[in-house]
């Protein structure tokens, strides 16, 4: 189980990184042509900005899949252990029945 849910949270990790690669070859080409170039030239500091934000955003989901993937280990972990915490009381109730029955000495 724990294998198959870090499989998932990677894929989707590796898919938003894919998208956002995707995102900023897009807004890398320039396809303007010479008449445009001062227009280029004022968007540039707004293209540059708007990367920036793009790659902000998809660091924070990176980091917010993770903060998700942890959390959800951690659950597990404290489940495992109350089941482990009830097993071994439920053995140790055992015991005592069998001593008080005079089963075992």
């Amino acid at each position: 189980m724990i294998s198959f849910t870090s499989t998932r949270s990677l894929r989707f990790s590796f898919l938003v990184f894919l998208i956002s690669q995707q995102i900023l070859s897009g807004l890398a080409n320039n396809q303007s042509g010479a008449q445009n170039e001062n227009k280029d030239e004022s968007h540039g500091a707004s293209r540059s900005n708007m990367r920036s934000k793009i790659l902000l955003i998809c660091l924070g989901l990176v980091a917010l899949i993770t903060f998700g993937v942890v959390l959800f280990k951690l659950w597990q972990k404290k489940k495992r252990e109350e089941q482990h915490a009830r097993l071994l009381k439920l053995f140790e109730d055992d015991d005592e029945l069998e001593v008080e029955l005079g089963m075992r000495d």
